[in-house]
């Protein structure tokens, strides 16, 4: 970490100790304590009771938490929300429970402990532990993609610099490739109700998207699609959306994807890419993180500079068109089809 970088800047102590501060969110998101403490002040013994668990054993990491700021005790072993705890709320704008429960679980946690291994050889640390990749584990453990598939979509407020970025109004058919439960999906087509939409995934994913898309009012015009996008993807897009796709496979992988895309779109279709893109320079930027931790949990996976993006396009058949930057981390890459020789 840059020293000079005034964007971002911890204590060298808080850089060796951060993980325990994480650990302690983790606890509280796990335990919904946040969810418990919404309508006003709570006794630990109380806290403890609800979430069957030791209660001066709680106390200490709520104490700790109320010491920067996360939750305050405002009499002897009572706790209430602050500012910074209300996102460990399930159900607010900008909620970040499911993501700090998902970041937390054994299997992220354990995978970033062996970091090591995946800098010793460049690959995956999760699969080295796991024996499988990300992926396949949450299909064979059905807890942990659910939980997954909240973290990917914890807040639909995190589409509105998106969809204010980008212009959908001329897409008749949006296919979104690899969408998980279809919250962008479903927030695209609440914006634009002229348009149809396909969500495509594996089909485990798919199956759990069914339980939301079911109880919003764009289900009628939205297909659902289970499938293997190395394989093929629906045909007659006039717009393909990957959001955070592309990030979790090798330049081989990536570029598979993308002629899968190729194949299948309108020869009029567009590609649009949503991810972030690395910056040059010393600045704080939370995908240089994200990029660490795609080494760590995906074989081959990688977060990408500009340049990265405009040769890949280039290898899966597109032209990199033109970058759309948001009000949040994310860019919107746009892209057309060109011959692939």
């Amino acid at each position: 970490m840059n020293p000079n970088n005034t964007d971002f800047q911890i204590s060298p102590m808080e850089w060796v100790h951060a993980y325990w501060v994480s650990q302690c969110v983790y606890v509280a998101a796990k335990f919904g304590i946040a969810d418990l403490l919404k309508d006003g002040s709570q006794h630990c013994d109380t806290l403890a009771a609800a979430t069957n668990t030791h209660s001066d054993s709680l106390y200490r990491v709520l104490r700790a938490l109320a010491s920067i700021g996360i939750f305050a005790e405002t009499q002897t072993r009572c706790f209430e929300l602050t500012p910074l705890a209300d996102c460990l709320q399930s159900n607010v704008p900008d909620s970040i429970r499911a993501t700090a429960i998902l970041r937390g679980e054994e299997h992220y946690y354990k995978s970033w402990g062996n970091l090591m291994y995946s800098i010793q050889t460049g690959k995956s640390a999760f699969e080295d532990l796991y024996g499988m990749d990300l992926f396949k584990y949450n299909e064979q453990n059905l807890n942990r993609g659910e939980i997954f598939d909240r973290a990917m979509s914890s807040s639909k407020d995190e589409y509105v610099p998106l969809i204010e970025a980008y212009d959908f109004s001329s897409i008749d058919k949006l296919i979104d490739i690899g969408g998980g439960n279809g919250s962008l999906l479903t927030a695209i087509l609440q914006a634009y109700p002229t348009i149809k939409g396909v969500l495509f995934d594996h089909p485990d994913v798919i199956d759990r998207a069914k339980i939301l898309l079911e109880t919003t009012v764009v289900n009628d015009r939205c297909q659902l699609v289970g499938g293997d996008f190395f394989e093929s993807v629906p045909v007659g897009g006039d717009a393909y959306l990957l959001k955070n796709v592309l990030h979790n496979w090798d330049d081989k992988r990536a570029k598979d994807i993308l002629r899968r895309c190729h194949h299948a779109m309108k020869e009029q279709g567009r590609l649009l890419v949503i991810d972030f893109i690395i910056p040059t320079g010393n600045d704080f930027f939370a995908g240089k993180f994200m990029d660490v931790n795609m080494l760590v949990m995906c074989p081959g996976g990688r977060d990408r500079t500009e340049a990265e993006f405009e040769e890949l396009f280039k290898s899966g058949g597109f032209k990199l068109t033109k970058i759309y930057p948001t009000q949040s981390d994310f860019s919107i890459l746009e892209g057309v089809k060109i011959d692939i020789n």
